[in-house]
């Protein structure tokens, strides 16, 4: 069963800025490439902040409003700061949050929700940049083929964690919806099939039909871990 990961679905050529890259230029490489964002990176090709269309809109924002109000807080300051800026390098958000090369796909999904970002620029051990990843590519992977997601649950599950290699066990799946339907030995082999079944990259849902001969679900542990993606 494939691991997908980042570098599966992330896109490899980057529209980049360096950090000297005047603001009127960013604008434009933002408008005619339709992008959101787009990676600030150094001369050796390492990320060094990112540049977004919320950075840009803050000299709009702040436009003719030039003293700063009584108690503005840090982050306003910050957002004031970059209303005059006219570089990469003062409108940027540093430093860039991103994803290491070999990152699973759940885990950039988690990232770009709890930082509240569209894209992801993918790095090496180095922090060059490699790609980028954004969540419409994340998404590619419920585009998978129901053949190949069937193989995944019959070759990289049943054969492999279930006693009888699972020949009783039918699975069909429709537009990433697997079905589960047949008979196992015990619960936790039905729950092992199940629980496995719903990390396949491309799987939208199952639906579980095992029948099992041992109910064993009283006894704690299956002698399989289970980590988040």
């Amino acid at each position: 069963m494939k691991n997908w990961h980042v570098d599966d679905v992330m896109t490899q050529a980057v529209v980049t800025v360096t950090e000297d890259t005047p603001y009127r230029a960013v604008v434009d490489l933002l408008i005619r490439h339709r992008l959101s964002a787009v990676p600030v990176v150094d001369d050796f090709g390492r990320v060094t902040g990112v540049v977004s269309e919320a950075d840009l809109l803050r000299k709009i924002e702040y436009a003719g409003d030039e003293k700063p109000r009584l108690f503005e807080g840090r982050r306003r300051r910050g957002e004031r700061v970059k209303a005059d800026a006219r570089t990469a390098a003062d409108l940027m958000s540093s430093p860039a949050v991103a994803a290491l090369k070999g990152t699973p796909i759940a885990a950039a999904a988690r990232e770009m929700d709890r930082e509240g970002v569209k894209r992801l620029p993918v790095v090496d051990d180095l922090g060059r940049l490699v790609g980028i990843v954004s969540r419409g590519d994340l998404l590619k992977v419920h585009l998978r083929p129901d053949d190949d997601i069937r193989r995944d649950v019959q070759e990289g599950i049943l054969h492999i964690y279930l006693a009888d290699g699972g020949p009783r066990v039918e699975v069909t799946v429709q537009d990433g919806l697997v079905a589960l339907k047949g008979h196992v030995d015990r619960w936790s082999s039905a729950d092992i099939a199940k629980r496995l079944t719903r990390q396949i990259a491309g799987v939208v849902g199952v639906v579980d039909e095992l029948e099992y001969d041992y109910d064993d679900s009283n006894i704690h542990g299956t002698g399989i871990a289970f980590g988040a993606a």
